[in-house]
């Protein structure tokens, strides 16, 4: 008796996507692409592994994603490698290899991985949606990135949604703010969560992000950051908040906004959804990071940029229960059914399709009924019938499966004028 065959599943923490949902992914990413091309982006396409070095320079090593969800490997080389955890830094790896002219304005979309427990709309592997500018430190461009997602969030229907922002100052004035902070944790280290009671000292600033009450707590009642940046940092973001305002867009400070990644510096943001619960209602996020170019290995070069995940971003729209006006069209124009015995159904559809119909077809030689089944099934607005008689005459039958009167459902034309009636119906 031989072995049963092994059956397998998508792994764990991950997910497949078919249609018809998929065609939800398509409109979300193409109305991405058109926002990003009407703000002068061009889109940037990236390896999904890069050196390790890539990631434990930008986002950090001692931070929870490099200690503990990234996914490296060696390779047959022993070289070390890591799937890309988020999407900023291989895009600045890129900028530093190739140069490109300042500023330079690139978007992505992208799968990402970290390994961390699985739970709504957030899986090992995501997807990401992202923009980039680097070259200029001015904060219009700030203005700019975080209006993009505003702009974007209320075109695929998000009405429930918040931006928070903050300013996490340059190395000078936040370096000088830690040692506030590390001495105010210092004091207080028994009130902190477990997992910062023995770490709060490798970077005191990811206590601030800590979503614990006891953490919230002791931090609550120390110095914050907004408040101990430089007058040249604090003079950025006034103007940036600014900005927003004189385009419509209001913004809430929190001063607890640090965001995850070490490579963050001055502006930082995150647009929240009120619609999801609170733990995880974050739907997008950035900030400016002016010296991760530097950190990898190119010239002091400021940059700004944000992401959104593409899981996220469908859950606050179901939560929302929008109805999504950037779906993709996957209905056929058009279905050919052929009872020839010929195939004539091969050359039909493919000078159909050459004209700019969406075409379908059955196969395996069924019967009539069993094709006009299909038809239906399909979705088709028009079924096109060729059968011996028509194939000899040279014709070829429209029948409209999607009309309530019968004298208007049915009809017969030459071959050579297919194209221009059918483009007639379908626009009628």
């Amino acid at each position: 008796m031989s072995d049963p065959v092994t059956t397998f599943k998508a792994p764990i923490g991950t997910h497949d996507v078919l249609g018809p949902a998929s065609a939800q992914w398509e409109g979300l990413v193409a109305t991405f692409a058109q926002f990003a091309f009407r703000y002068d982006f061009e889109l940037c396409i990236t390896p999904m592994f890069e050196d390790v070095g890539v990631f434990n320079r930008g986002i950090g090593e001692h931070s929870e994603v490099a200690k503990k969800e990234m996914y490296v490997f060696a390779d047959r080389s022993q070289r070390h490698y890591a799937l890309r955890p988020e999407g900023t830094a291989p895009v600045v790896r890129a900028f530093v290899q190739h140069h490109p002219t300042v500023p330079w304005k690139a978007w992505y979309v992208t799968p990402a991985f970290r390994y961390e427990r699985p739970q709504a709309g957030r899986y090992r592997q995501h997807h990401q949606l992202g923009v980039e500018v680097l070259g200029t430190d001015d904060p219009a461009v700030d203005v700019e990135v975080i209006s993009l997602a505003q702009r974007f969030y209320e075109a695929i229907g998000l009405r429930r949604f918040r931006l928070l922002v903050n300013s996490m100052g340059h190395d000078v004035c936040r370096s000088a703010y830690v040692e506030k902070l590390r001495r105010h944790l210092l004091a207080n280290v028994p009130g902190l969560c477990v997992d910062h009671r023995d770490v709060w000292h490798e970077n005191p600033l990811r206590v601030l992000d800590c979503k614990k009450r006891s953490c919230i707590a002791v931090t609550e009642q120390g110095p914050m950051l907004i408040d101990h940046i430089c007058a040249d940092c604090r003079d950025h973001f006034d103007r940036v908040v600014a900005g927003l305002l004189s385009i419509g867009i209001p913004s809430t400070i929190n001063p607890r906004l640090v965001r995850g990644f070490d490579y963050y510096t001055r502006t930082t943001f995150e647009f929240v959804s009120d619609a999801l619960d609170g733990a995880q209602n974050a739907i997008g996020g950035g900030g400016r990071y002016d010296r991760l170019a530097e950190q990898l290995g190119g010239k002091p070069t400021s940059g700004i940029g944000f992401g959104s995940g593409i899981e996220r971003l469908l859950l606050a729209r179901d939560a929302e229960d929008v109805q999504p006006r950037d779906l993709i069209n996957r209905t056929l124009d058009l279905f050919v059914i052929d009872t020839t015995d010929l195939d004539v159904a091969t050359e039909l559809v493919d000078e159909l399709r050459s004209a700019g119909f969406a075409t379908g077809r059955s196969y395996d030689r069924r019967s009539m009924k069993a094709q006009m089944k299909v038809a239906d099934k399909s979705g088709a607005r028009l079924a096109l019938l060729v059968g011996p008689l028509e194939d000899a005459a040279g014709e070829v039958t429209i029948r409209d499966l999607r009309s309530a009167d019968f004298e208007q459902r049915q009809r017969t034309v030459a071959r050579g004028d297919l194209a221009l009636e059918v483009s007639k119906l379908l626009n009628d």
